[in-house]
């Protein structure tokens, strides 16, 4: 799967952008026909202290699956935004199943 990231007015580290790659490389195990995905980094500007969000929109053949998640670090918002995507991508392959 074809991953690019853009971080929002912020220049994301190496280690973090391998870390969301891996993380979403691991959905092709899921359903194999996903096409690509889009992953938005941002700063939220309040005085939270979960305040990095994580935008990630995945392409598949007939849809577009996107999740959000806003946690304190851009790793646990990317390990929920992976866990939804999961559900997601079963939820949608087991739709094409029954088609």
């Amino acid at each position: 799967m074809k991953v690019q990231i853009q971080s929002v007015h912020f220049d994301a580290d190496i280690k973090l952008l391998d870390f969301i790659e891996k993380k979403l490389n691991k959905l092709d195990t899921f359903y194999d026909r996903v096409i690509d995905a889009t992953v938005f980094l941002r700063l939220d500007k309040n005085d939270h202290k979960e305040n990095k969000i994580v935008e990630v929109k995945i392409n598949v053949p007939g849809n577009v699956i996107f999740a959000k998640a806003q946690k304190n670090t851009f790793e646990s918002a990317t390990d929920e935004v992976v866990d939804v995507l999961k559900r997601q991508i079963t939820k949608h392959k087991e739709k094409q199943m029954n088609h």
